[in-house]
């Protein structure tokens, strides 16, 4: 990479969750819901696309709108959303775009020309007699959609499946004709949903929501949210419409089932609905994934890991971090803004965290994210960091409170040292000697004290001084150091 990846991937003020990634020529392209700062439900706002060069995951460009909710012909007034989308390019070289709006159980599509145009209402999947999929009678609501074409089929998968409702049965595979709309072979169920898993494969890991496709090789993937929602999994076949079986987790935006560092069953993140897929960019696959902000769940941002997909297909959970699309440990010196954090947690274990990733301003404004509402035994914890000669650590911190952060390398680890700060109305840097051992660590901040923080960013110094990364724009330079 020419410059540090970071998680968020995109700017701290953008929030585009349900992230279906695709590499088309020398970029890789991000499609997904959006939705607003501080929104009040799910993805309020219209398609928008970012892209970047698959030799850069650091260099997002913004590609503008793709699609307004009000594109829709059902959706003229604008009082539905548009939900998860996802894209496929079909035999004749054009990009559609599948969707659902939030009122409705049928599927839209929309085309374009190139991958992040214009794109203008197309129709919607119906049967060959005209009904629309999902409202002939037996139909199940059609939602989520994902769709993979290869040759003159088009496979589309859908579903949602909440709790242990027995009519939903679960994740369906509909076949499309060339045209991208006709149905071609009825829906058939992949994957069950949580009232029929009992004695497959997918016991415990049933279908949710989130479908998703993607092929290597010969190896169909199909990418989804499990009951538990927090976690992306996935399970494989080589026949697109049957034969599937459970993998495993990729990805759980709370660190669920990893051990490594915590216990298997610790939440270490404010979990929620997670939507995303895996990628093949240069050579290295990644996980697109979602996470919570702002304490709710209507405004969730795009996160990446780099994943292994083994000999035998198996792909190994991965943790969250703050290392975006980055392959490597962050740079150990430099300033790097607090809301990169991966881990948001209260050490006694208390699930009444008030902490959270947030921002100033108004929806669209450009304002660098930071975490608030910080109090007497919140946990913040940042992946990975190369650290080298690190003796003095500073941080920028505002609010009414009065105590110290204590940093660590591990949730449970000692100390290595404290920062005093205290009230006030700007933010203000607080530094102290701190020596971080030579190597690779995780860094954790941990306050104690009274009243409720806000954190900006932390800094860490060599014996050279410490020397600033944020540009006076807010956003970072790429090597974490001028």
């Amino acid at each position: 990479m020419k410059k540090q990846c970071f998680n968020p991937y995109l700017p701290s003020w953008e929030y585009i969750p349900d992230g279906e990634p695709y590499v088309f020529g020398d970029r890789v392209y991000i499609y997904g819901s959006h939705d607003r700062f501080n929104g009040y439900v799910f993805c309020l706002n219209d398609y928008v696309c970012w892209s970047a060069p698959v030799d850069d995951l650091s260099d997002w460009r913004y590609e503008g709108v793709l699609y307004r909710k009000t594109d829709d012909p059902l959706n003229a007034d604008g009082r539905m959303c548009l939900y998860a989308p996802d894209v496929t390019v079909g035999s004749d070289g054009r990009y559609y775009l599948y969707y659902v709006l939030d009122k409705v159980s049928v599927i839209s599509v929309a085309v374009c020309d190139v991958p992040a145009g214009k794109y203008e209402f197309y129709g919607y999947v119906r049967y060959p007699d005209g009904t629309r999929l999902g409202e002939r009678e037996g139909d199940e609501p059609q939602f989520d959609p994902g769709v993979l074409t290869e040759g003159d089929r088009t496979y589309l998968y859908t579903g949602f499946c909440w709790g242990h409702d027995k009519t939903r049965k679960g994740a369906m595979a509909t076949v499309l004709e060339p045209d991208m709309l006709t149905v071609r072979e009825a829906p058939v169920f992949v994957v069950p949903s949580g009232s029929y898993g009992k004695g497959t494969s997918f016991e415990g890991f049933e279908y949710f929501e989130a479908a998703s496709i993607r092929k290597r090789g010969d190896t169909y993937y199909f990418v989804y949210s499990s009951v538990a929602m927090h976690e992306l999994c996935y399970a494989t076949s080589k026949h697109p419409t049957k034969g599937f079986e459970y993998g495993g987790v990729i990805v759980s935006n709370c660190d669920f089932h990893i051990d490594s560092y915590k216990p298997a069953d610790k939440r270490i993140y404010p979990d929620g609905n997670n939507h995303g897929s895996i990628v093949e960019i240069n050579g290295q696959w990644y996980i697109f994934y979602h996470r919570q902000t702002n304490g709710t769940w209507f405004s969730r941002q795009g996160c990446i890991e780099p994943i292994e997909i083994k000999a035998d297909g198996t792909i190994k959970q991965v943790e969250m971090t703050s290392m975006g699309g980055g392959k490597y440990p962050l740079e150990g010196k430099g300033e790097y803004p607090a809301y990169i954090a991966c881990n948001l947690f209260q050490t006694d274990g208390s699930s009444e965290l008030t902490a959270k990733i947030t921002q100033d301003g108004r929806d669209g404004d450009e304002e660098q994210g930071y975490i608030a509402g910080i109090t007497d035994g919140t946990a913040i914890g940042f992946k990975y960091f190369d650290c080298k000669g690190i003796h003095r650590v500073s941080i920028k911190t505002r609010a009414y409170c009065n105590g110290a952060f204590e940093l660590r390398t591990a949730p449970d680890g000692a100390p290595l040292g404290s920062i005093a700060v205290e009230g006030t109305n700007i933010w203000t840097e607080f530094s102290s000697d701190i020596i971080i051992p030579d190597g690779v660590h995780a860094l954790y901040f941990m306050y104690k004290g009274d009243g409720n923080a806000s954190l900006e960013s932390f800094a860490l110094a060599t014996g050279d001084g410490l020397r600033k990364s944020l540009r006076s724009d807010g956003q970072i330079n790429g090597t974490g150091i001028e």
